[in-house]
């Protein structure tokens, strides 16, 4: 059983070490999330910690998903801060520990920042991700639209290039 909150500022501020720890085992099982192995605890709670500014704006909303065991996912949603783009935001980091993945939390997290976005007056969403990745097939099934693929976009946490898909989302108001 799961439970998936979105966390206050302060609640923010408490999960860092738990976030951290998800964010390390989504670089050391391979996810490209921005960051290159090694990828130690410390630099992925430094990573968050920066984050907590957006987050007590609310800029960034994040959810986490929890069970038993602690956070299993989270998700983040980027809501864009020029006048002219108030009409969309960004998912960014979308993660799944990999000993709770094919459990349709992705799924369920999107679902969830989708209807924050549209409440939030955001009906545009956008993303990216590693092309050929486990997290494209979940867009490309849950009705998002990839609008093109970068070549050499990124490195994958051993640092080999990737090419990298991008991928927009209209909601329905």
């Amino acid at each position: 059983m799961h439970s998936i909150a979105r966390l206050s500022a302060e609640e923010f501020d408490a999960s860092v070490k738990e976030l951290a720890d998800l964010l390390v085992d989504a670089v050391d099982s391979g996810a490209s999330v921005g960051f290159l192995a090694p990828f130690d605890h410390e630099a992925a709670a430094g990573w968050w910690r920066d984050q907590a500014p957006a987050v007590a704006d609310g800029s960034l909303m994040v959810w986490v998903c929890r069970d038993d065991a602690g956070v299993t996912a989270t998700i983040s949603l980027a809501l864009a801060r020029k006048p002219n783009a108030r009409h969309r935001a960004e998912i960014v980091k979308l993660m799944v520990h990999r000993d709770a993945r094919g459990r349709g939390l992705s799924r369920a997290l999107l679902v969830i920042a989708e209807q924050a976005a549209l409440e939030m007056g955001a009906d545009l969403l956008m993303l990216d991700t590693e092309t050929g990745s486990t997290a494209e097939h979940v867009y490309l099934t849950g009705g998002w639209t990839r609008y093109g693929v970068v070549p050499d976009y990124a490195g994958s946490p051993d640092g080999t290039l990737r090419e990298c898909s991008f991928f927009y989302k209209r909601l329905a108001r």
